[in-house]
């Protein structure tokens, strides 16, 4: 347990917050957040002793063990994988160092043997003896392999440190964890394992992140700063998101009243104060008009950019032709025959172990590089625009302003008024608009990018990674502005909840190919857990197949792709052999997901009844007896929302047979 009392922080006399009163509580996950320069990682630092507080006390009980994530990815190049990692418990790893230099000792005394032997027993009871297959565990977990354990960190690349420095705030049990964005440079697996890892830990979690999709599947509360402000909610951040925009909607519609009562009333008095007759009335209204205020919209820090692409010219019906690309970079091949065709109704989230490789499609498709085998061609009605990972080419050494910057893309409007007011929707105001562009932070070049390429008005989009750097509130804009979009959309992205909701086929990038799947990114999952526990078996894609296949995009054929079975098992592990293994999967794991997937069955199930029922009041009202064309559009939605109710009936019934199997082999 953490209790905060009349906690405050100033800096050069400003408050950052003040007047915070908080209590986090075992069993908890906390997820905070705020705007950029908000103070949450601030924050952390008093919570974890790093930072004084201006005034007010930060009360932890003496008896709980505190483990923070690290930041300095070089802080233990001096050590092995195995020791940083124990170093998560630090008094742990002091007594495995005491006892290794007590029995080194050549002359040991007998005051040595009663120091070793209190020490042997702490060890034991720190569970010291089974702190080298913990740790394997971990670090096994994050996707790294065993053998990295008695490696110096030194050897290793940033990715991997950074996984190991998460291993090692997980370690041995702590009572309290502290987190600041502890999904950066994770991958998909390592994220999901995390999530499954603080979805079954009893102590309490605080922690900082940009992920929405993280901070919905592992969070029980959420801490907002804001205006100096430090409160608490009850919930995930979705929760929290919604429940938050519906109290301004509330306001802003209780406020709309409240001023057209305020000019009723004034017109009234205007009109009849001289008149004797309505005198009392019009003295009257005064006094309910004296009562009557408009609430004032609570003030917030953050600020949502306006993002949002349209297209010069629609799309036609081929739009991207991929045939057998493959790339080797240093002895590296990245990319390994890769094909397949894109309609114009597609958004394609590309994912794969190798980020680099995506990154190297991307910029072979943008012709900044060349392949060393292999064919693409653009339909003739596209219009590309591109964001790459790496943006450094558009700003390094660049002395124009923000101003000057933005111009040279404007092709149809180059006033300063113009761009004043589209730098503005991109939260540059002021003199900002005068900045180098060599100066901006991280995620204001960002937003100079999506500036630029809505200006470009193109029908195709590709994005490499383009939430890094942001913050909640611009991540939210820009998955908006891609689910808004009519034209084809190509991303790579860490962002669960962007490739959710925007993509609606993934294309995994592996080292056979590709694997192609239509669907969204949630059903790409359930289809690999599925791969994984042996019930079905994967199709990946590539040029070299023998046998042709059809898609349909809306209605429409788009494409015809070669589908051939690469590097997949003859024979299957069946669901016995793999729970006797134990090395395909975790059952634990797999049984929370299932228990999750049904509940967002159930919720999907009885949002679907209820858009059923509102549509079946529609058809009975009696005023659309003779609009034939308005019953016919209900009959045809009301059959289509039973057939998608049938079709969320079969997966919750398929789901809930594989979860009692599931927890019969378990038992």
């Amino acid at each position: 347990m953490i209790t905060i009392s009349d906690l405050s922080l100033n800096f050069s006399g400003e408050p950052l917050f003040k007047d915070v009163n908080l209590k986090f509580t075992q069993g908890n996950c906390y997820g905070v957040i705020g705007a950029n320069g908000a103070g949450k990682s601030t924050f952390l630092k008093i919570l974890c002793g790093q930072l004084k507080p201006t005034t007010g006390e930060v009360t932890i009980p003496k008896n709980l063990r505190m483990s923070v994530l690290k930041q300095d990815h070089f802080a233990y190049d001096a050590y092995t994988v195995l020791d940083t990692i124990i170093m998560g418990n630090q008094r742990l790893y002091d007594i495995m160092q005491q006892k290794d230099a007590l029995y080194a000792k050549e002359d040991f005394t007998e005051e040595d043997g009663i120091l070793a032997s209190e020490l042997e027993a702490e060890f034991a009871e720190l569970d010291g003896w089974e702190a080298e297959s913990n740790a394997s565990k971990l670090i096994q977990g994050l996707g790294l392999p065993e053998e990295l354990l008695y490696q110096q960190m030194a050897d290793l690349s940033g990715n991997e440190k950074v996984k190991v420095l998460l291993a090692q705030a997980l370690f041995g049990n702590p009572d309290i964890i502290l987190m600041d964005e502890p999904t950066n440079h994770l991958d998909i697996d390592a994220i999901a394992w995390l999530e499954d890892f603080l979805s079954e830990y009893f102590g309490t979690v605080i922690v900082v992140s940009h992920d929405r999709h993280f901070l919905n599947d592992v969070c029980t509360h959420i801490v907002d700063i804001d205006y100096t402000k430090i409160k608490m909610y009850v919930g995930n951040y979705e929760f929290w998101y919604e429940s938050s925009q519906m109290m301004q909607r509330l306001i802003k519609q209780q406020n709309k009243k409240v001023e057209d009562k305020i000019a009723e009333l004034k017109t009234f008095i205007a009109r009849f104060s001289a008149n004797k007759s309505k005198s009392k009335q019009a003295t009257s209204r005064r006094k309910l008009l004296d009562n009557l205020t408009v609430e004032e919209l609570p003030a917030s820090s953050r600020r949502y950019p306006f993002i949002g692409f349209d297209m010069d010219r629609e799309l036609g019906k081929e739009v991207l032709q991929v045939n057998g690309i493959s790339k080797t970079v240093d002895g590296v091949k990245l990319l390994n025959n890769v094909s397949f065709t894109l309609g114009r109704t597609d958004k394609v989230a590309f994912i794969g172990e190798s980020e680099q490789a995506i990154t190297m499609l991307f910029k072979i498709l943008m012709e900044e590089e060349q392949p060393d085998e292999g064919t693409f061609k653009w339909g003739v009605s596209t219009s590309t625009s591109y964001f790459p990972v790496d943006n450094s080419a558009y700003f390094n050494d660049n002395d124009d302003s923000i101003l000057d910057w933005i111009r040279q893309y404007s092709t149809s409007d180059e006033t300063e008024t113009f761009l004043r007011g589209f730098l503005g929707r991109m939260l540059f105001s002021g003199d900002d608009i005068y900045k180098p562009v060599k100066v901006l932070s991280g995620g204001e070049k960002v937003r100079c990018m999506f500036a630029r390429m809505m200006l470009f008005h193109s029908n195709v989009l590709l994005l490499d990674r383009p939430t890094n750097h942001l913050d909640l509130e611009s991540i939210t804009a820009v998955n908006n502005g891609l689910v808004n979009f009519k034209g084809v959309v190509i991303l790579s992205s860490h962002d669960h909840e962007i490739l959710e909701t925007v993509a609606n086929r993934i294309i995994e990038i592996t080292p056979e190919g590709c694997i192609d799947r239509q669907g969204t990114y949630e059903e790409y999952l359930e289809q690999k857990q599925k791969e994984a526990q042996g019930l079905i078996g994967g199709n990946k894609t590539n040029a070299a197949g023998n046998s042709g296949k059809s898609r349909n995009v809306a209605g429409e054929a788009a494409d015809n792709r070669n589908i051939s079975q690469v590097g997949s098992q003859s024979n299957p592990p069946t669901l016995s052999d793999v729970f006797d293994k134990k090395t395909y999967y975790n059952p634990g794991k797999i049984i929370s997901r299932l228990k999750q997937q049904l509940v967002k069955y159930e919720k999907m199930l009885g949002e679907s009844e209820e858009r059923l029922a509102e549509l079946q009041m529609q058809q009975m009202d009696t005023t659309l007896a003779t609009d034939y064309e308005k019953l016919t559009e209900l009959e045809q939605a009301i059959a289509a929302e039973q057939s998608n109710q049938e079709s969320i009936l079969d997966r919750l019934v398929e789901t809930e047979t594989e979860l009692d199997e599931m927890q019969e082999k378990t038992v």
